[in-house]
């Protein structure tokens, strides 16, 4: 018995002899910013050294956000977009007569009860300064429908503000007020930002004006699937900055200050913060508002292709239904990818510049001008930097081959031709417009139009035309671009002053058919 005891208090002493060892080692090894491993008796479970608590690292208090703060609230504004109420006379319900009240008063009782009209409607945003005359970057969906718009700076004073363009695709649009010598925000290199880098979200959540907050970037390139409109651009630079409602068309600045994104989403059940905001890189931002000023509308780059990210494909062969003939093409396709990452194309458009330069179906488009493609948001966020008439080259992945294409971008009409909108026309139709997407012809089956993508004060808000309608003749032309809807305004407003009328004919989205007779004269 006594020999038994003495084993076990032996095993006892080594085990507590050993852990000690063990973890004064630790403590040393920690000390001395060694790395620890974790060794069983076959050897290193881990291949690579596993660091334990005591490495060097840079605390995130080090980091001075204030300079970056100081230099950009002045270039953030608070935008107030009202939407005035149409009047129940609109649709001849002005007068409501009580049964009950004519009961006891007689036709018409006491002069009919009047129905409350309804309140404008009132929502609030933020913007960006990007000059000094007042143009300000915004996001579309911030001033969509709206009748009016006010500007609040940073030092209370207010605009009335103007629309110049808008563009729903990528959710940004461009208004202008009237001031001088105003602060603006420096452009920086979206393409640059790297994960984990520290960023500062600057706007007006919750109508708390010159409020920043400060995260990191959390991932870059993503899609959120904002809709079910398949022609959206999304890559997204997606951050943990809080982002509350109030905050959209603000900016995301790095720590120099610099603009590297428009806040435009927050990924929430809520409504409000729930971890993650998502911004349009400047990349993409920039250009198109660039695009709004000097043009009065895009001018976007299509290479004439059908995408997929390399990861969906498999996905796709996973879902249940899928139909043989598409899970045949899609099966084709996954046999040829020999790389992990890209945009795979799928199938090409009619009128496809990629396809004539040489790329083929199942080709995984891997870069374009160097820059690095992993997804097919990727590719959207590339090409979208550039317009129609643009070069450039395209690297591609054919079954394990790199091969490089170089391809001339053109729009989605198949041309180069620069297109424009705005102008006096569209100041006096108080409106944005953009041509009708391949997609949107063959949804709706047709083949030319121009789509009415915003309506502020001005002529076709005075007809009743709204957002959304489709303009297919203009004075019995037909009209496919902004370009030549303008050029028909145009050449009205110069005519004589009797002569000062135009017909637009078009229909809405649901198939409702209309013909305006709009007045031009003052």
């Amino acid at each position: 018995m006594k020999t038994m005891w003495k084993n076990v208090l032996g095993i006892v002493l080594v085990a507590a002899i050993s852990a000690g060892a063990a973890v004064g080692t630790s403590a040393y090894l920690i000390n001395k910013n060694q790395p620890v491993y974790s060794t069983t008796d076959s050897g290193n479970t881990f291949k690579q050294p596993i660091r334990l608590a005591g490495y060097n690292t840079v605390a995130a208090e080090n980091t001075d956000f204030t300079m970056a703060a100081e230099n950009t609230v002045h270039g953030v504004v608070h935008i107030k977009a009202t939407t005035n109420a149409k009047q129940y006379a609109d649709r001849g319900e002005q007068q409501y007569r009580d049964p009950i009240e004519e009961f006891f008063f007689g036709f018409g009782g006491r002069g009919g009860f009047q129905r409350p009209q309804p309140q404008p409607r009132i929502g609030a945003g933020s913007g960006v300064i990007i000059s000094t005359d007042g143009y300000i970057i915004t996001n579309n969906h911030v001033i969509d429908g709206a009748d009016e718009l006010e500007v609040t700076l940073n030092d209370n004073r207010k605009f009335a503000a103007k629309l110049i363009g808008t563009d729903p695709t990528t959710d940004i649009a461009l208004i202008k007020i009237d001031a001088k010598d105003l602060p603006t925000i420096p452009f920086g290199d979206s393409e640059k930002l790297k994960v984990g880098e520290w960023v500062l979200a600057v706007g007006n959540p919750f109508n708390l004006t010159s409020t920043v907050t400060a995260g990191i970037v959390s991932a870059k390139g993503r899609g959120i699937s904002m809709g079910s409109d398949k022609s959206k651009i999304e890559s997204f630079i997606q951050t943990d900055a809080a982002v509350n409602p109030g905050n959209s068309g603000g900016a995301l600045v790095n720590t120099k200050g610099e603009l590297v994104g428009i806040n435009t989403a927050i990924y929430s059940e809520t409504g409000n913060f729930a971890g993650y905001s998502f911004a349009v890189p400047i990349s993409i931002a920039g250009k198109v508002a660039n695009d709004l000023k000097q043009y009065g509308t895009v001018q976007r780059a299509v290479l004439g292709v059908q995408i997929m990210s390399v990861g969906d494909i498999a996905d796709q062969l996973g879902y249940p239904n899928l139909s043989s003939k598409l899970k045949e093409e899609l099966t084709d396709l996954k046999s040829k990818i020999k790389v992990s990452e890209g945009a795979c194309v799928a199938d090409f458009a009619e009128r496809s510049t990629a396809k004539e330069a040489g790329i083929e179906k199942g080709d995984v488009i891997t870069a374009v001008n160097g820059a690095k493609v992993k997804s097919a948001n990727a590719l959207q966020e590339q090409i979208s930097k550039y317009r129609p008439g643009d070069k450039v080259q395209v690297t591609v992945d054919r079954n394990g081959s790199t091969k490089t294409f170089n391809v001339e971008l053109r729009n989605a009409q198949g041309s180069t031709t620069v297109v424009k909108g705005g102008g006096d026309s569209a100041e006096v139709l108080g409106a944005a417009f953009q041509a009708l997407t391949n997609e949107q012809k063959r949804e709706m089956g047709v083949s030319y139009g121009v789509e009415v993508t915003g309506v502020l004060n001005g002529k076709l808000k005075d007809a009743g035309i709204k957002k959304g309608f489709i303009i297919m003749v203009v004075n019995d032309q037909k009209v496919s671009t902004p370009e030549q809807l303008e050029k028909i305004v145009e050449k009205v407003l110069k005519g004589g002053a009797d002569d000062r009328y135009i017909v637009v004919k078009g229909f809405y989205p649901n198939g409702r058919t209309k013909v305006y007779a709009i007045d031009l004269a003052e």
